[in-house]
């Protein structure tokens, strides 16, 4: 539906109108459809013994998010419990946005259930904006999602609230808001100020007597900037529906997964095996180009019977093209009558990397690059016999300092299992971190250095990170003798917890000696260390 606009409602249009295309409840939706379980299933998704999501079903019966599992099933007695993947939301999601894209190209996704893409360029194509996003329903009813909510207005924000108000709309009517272009301020001004997401500046706002986002719009901008900061500013343009974002349109991922189609249907593992091997080099191969190394992945067998086997293997390195067939045979093996039977031809084998990492964050292997079964089952031997935490493997882990990022657990274990050592996830920003390749030497504890200039003079940064001089000499270490510096780099700032007191300020440096030795310095309240060296 098209929302009214009054007649005082006057400005001037942004220039980004938006369709906000939102799908409630994606995480039970992706759920439904991972385990073919009926709509109406009363379905909760698990994260750390409390309820995640829960399905309407679910929520008849009382069920909501934060219950302790034992308490939703008291109240259901019906329910099915699965854990929470968000990996799961994602790449049920990728078909979504592929499916958008084939007809209006540009898609930003803002998280799996939710995205963007910008409105005027479909609109002229189709005729309309409400053509446009009648077009989305067709395309998604097509793939069977008929649940999902469309908003058009200018910029994310409004578009997004917008979306979300079909939930207020009659059951018959189409889940579609359309607001007039420059109608923004006006349909926003109602809203609480809970929608902006931003809690400490809701509760300042509200002791002031600012309950919505009308009354937080009529404020000037100036006065805003000044008493609440560039982060007030930009909230306050959003209740003024003058968003400063604009849709960004996603990279396509490259397409990592592989397929392998047989016809005649293969009945013996020897003959699969062998006729895999090809794709299984591509699927490395595509991988090392862009990058990256497979550290699980899930294979889907299809049998000509129709039956399908899926499993989902990890590995303690990566994988190359020998371990890929290997999963593929023992997945075979452990399905079939015998070792050299199948109880249905395969058709298909679908291999999809299920946890990708970068290629600069691994390194070759103690026992070369080639596969080592035995040095495995011989690890994992030990392990049963000295105990879970006795064998360790080294893991990659979030952090800015080299020796943060190394973190040991339990051989097996992966960072996200419960272990002694907490390991930071890597996948937040971490700004300042060092980018790779990663130096092939890492100091567990940093060695004391000192640098100093041509004229002997120890090298310092000024807070505004100004180098005092040029380093022309350094040494690691104290028995380490004086070696002239040949080149440097830096200082490249690092400023960990700057909200704390205690926080650290660091200055990272590079510095190659004229034997050619390269190596990576910090500086920290007047003192050099060296944290690591390229070999």
């Amino acid at each position: 539906m098209t929302s009214p606009l009054p007649a005082a409602a006057t400005g001037t249009a942004p220039a980004t109108r938006t369709m906000m295309l939102w799908f409630p409840d994606w995480p039970i939706t992706a759920a439904l459809r991972e385990y073919s379980l009926p709509p109406d299933a009363a379905l909760v998704l698990v994260d750390r013994g409390e309820v995640f999501a829960c399905s309407p079903a679910a929520r008849q019966d009382g069920v909501k998010r934060g219950l302790r599992i034992r308490e939703a099933q008291a109240r259901s007695t019906g329910l099915v419990c699965h854990p929470y993947d968000p990996s799961l939301d994602e790449r049920t999601f990728e078909p979504v946005t592929a499916a958008v894209e084939t007809i209006m190209p540009g898609v930003q996704v803002l998280r799996p259930g939710l995205c963007a893409l910008k409105v005027k360029g479909p609109s002229r194509y189709y005729g309309s904006e409400g053509k446009a996003a009648d077009v989305v329903f067709q395309v998604l009813a097509a793939i069977g999602l008929t649940d999902v909510r469309i908003g058009i207005a200018d910029g994310p924000f409004a578009a997004e609230q917008a979306a979300k108000a079909t939930d207020q709309l009659d059951d018959d009517a189409e889940p579609l808001v359309i607001i007039p272009p420059a109608g923004s301020p006006w349909f926003l001004g109602s809203y609480p100020l809970e929608v902006l997401e931003q809690p400490k500046l809701t509760v300042l706002l509200k002791r002031l007597g600012i309950r919505s986002l009308g009354d937080f719009a009529a404020l000037k901008a100036s006065d805003v900037r000044n008493r609440f900061g560039i982060e007030g500013a930009l909230a306050h343009r959003q209740a003024s529906g003058l968003d400063h974002r604009s849709v960004v349109a996603r990279k396509p991922p490259p397409h990592l997964d592989t397929i392998a189609d047989f016809e005649p249907p293969l009945a013996r593992i020897d003959q699969l095996a062998f006729a895999f091997r090809t794709r299984a080099d591509a699927f490395v191969d595509t991988l090392r180009q862009a990058g990256l190394v497979c550290t699980a992945l899930h294979v889907s067998l299809h049998t000509e019977s129709g039956e399908v086997s899926e499993r989902r293997w990890q590995h303690p390195r990566w994988f190359d093209a020998d371990d890929v067939v290997d999963r593929v045979r023992w997945q075979l093996q452990g399905t079939a009558a015998s070792d050299h039977g199948l109880t249905s031809g395969i058709t298909r084998v679908h291999v999809v990397p299920d946890v990708v990492e970068d290629l600069g964050d691994h390194a070759d292997g103690l026992w070369g690059t080639g596969p080592d079964e035995g040095i495995h089952h011989g690890l994992a031997r030990v392990q049963s016999m000295l105990g879970h935490g006795a064998v360790l493997t080294a893991v990659i882990a979030g952090g800015r300092l080299l020796a943060d990022r190394r973190v040991f657990v339990p051989w097996g274990d992966t960072p996200s299992s419960p272990s002694r050592v907490p390991v930071k996830d890597r996948a937040q920003p971490w700004p300042g971190r060092l980018p790779g390749p990663a130096p092939a030497t890492v100091f567990a504890d940093p060695v004391p250095a000192v640098v100093v200039d041509s004229r002997g003079n120890p090298v310092d940064v000024d807070p505004r990170g100004l180098l005092s001089a040029d380093p022309a000499f350094f040494s690691a270490g104290p028995d380490d003798g004086r070696r002239p510096v040949h080149s440097w780099a830096g200082p490249w700032p690092i400023n960990e917890r700057w909200w704390d007191p205690k926080g650290r300020v660091l200055n990272r440096f590079q510095l190659v000696d004229q034997s050619g030795s390269a190596w990576l310095l910090l500086l920290e309240d007047h003192a050099w260390w060296v944290e690591a060296g390229y070999d």
